[in-house]
């Protein structure tokens, strides 16, 4: 399961949360818009479940060439940002908790997670496996993306780590309010170690800013 304090945090940044898109930083924006035209080809005309969507920002783009996205998250705040988007395709949304809500099985041709995978704790990681593959079909796809690890000298307030390796680090609201969170960051060969015992990488792309990866679960 996500850990709860995060997962708190993230429903009271809903109306913040879209910012991090937009930072002006050429090359970060270089990453996410190149990430973007390589989910569109990967999605494109195939049925997509989108888990922990937040604001909706992916979801706008796998609208532009999917056939049709289910998209949900477990904070109805962020679900309503995402209703805001002027999606291309037919879109769904929902109000539920991946690690609860019941999905079709074998139903998705792509399942895809955005910046959520950083959140789990380690001790977890084949229950969020087996979760993001029981609506996948045969041969079907799972996309995820998320944040490489901070570059030296810049702004990371470590606070601590646990027994399994977690990592937790202090977040701000705009409203200066604190929260502590479980946020992992993982190296290249790290990221291979983690999936490949349980998936076929069809892709693995590792830039400065971002990673993301194709996974095919293996049968």
């Amino acid at each position: 399961m996500s850990d709860k304090p995060t997962k708190d945090y993230y429903r009271l940044r809903a109306t913040e949360y879209e910012k991090i898109y937009f930072r002006e930083i050429p090359e970060r924006r270089q990453e996410i818009d190149d990430e973007a035209d390589r989910l569109r080809a990967l999605v494109a005309g195939k049925n997509v479940l989108e888990l922990a969507c937040g604001t909706g920002y992916w979801t706008k783009v796998m609208s532009d060439t999917a056939a049709h996205v289910t998209a949900s998250d477990v904070w109805p705040e962020m679900v309503a940002e995402t209703r805001k988007k002027p999606f291309v395709g037919p879109v769904e949304l929902l109000v539920a908790d991946m690690f609860t809500h019941q999905f079709p099985d074998a139903a998705f041709d792509v399942v895809a997670v955005g910046f959520w995978f950083s959140h789990q704790p380690r001790q977890e990681y084949q229950t969020f496996f087996d979760i993001i593959m029981k609506p996948l079909k045969s041969g079907g796809m799972i996309w995820l993306i998320d944040n490489n690890p901070p570059a030296e000298g810049t702004m990371h307030e470590f606070v601590r780590q646990d027994e399994y390796g977690n990592s937790f680090k202090r977040r701000y609201l705009e409203n200066g309010e604190q929260h502590v969170i479980l946020k992992n960051y993982f190296e290249e060969s790290k990221l291979r170690a983690i999936f490949e015992p349980s998936f076929d990488l069809r892709s693995l792309i590792y830039k400065n800013y971002y990673w993301s990866v194709v996974l095919i679960p293996r049968v």
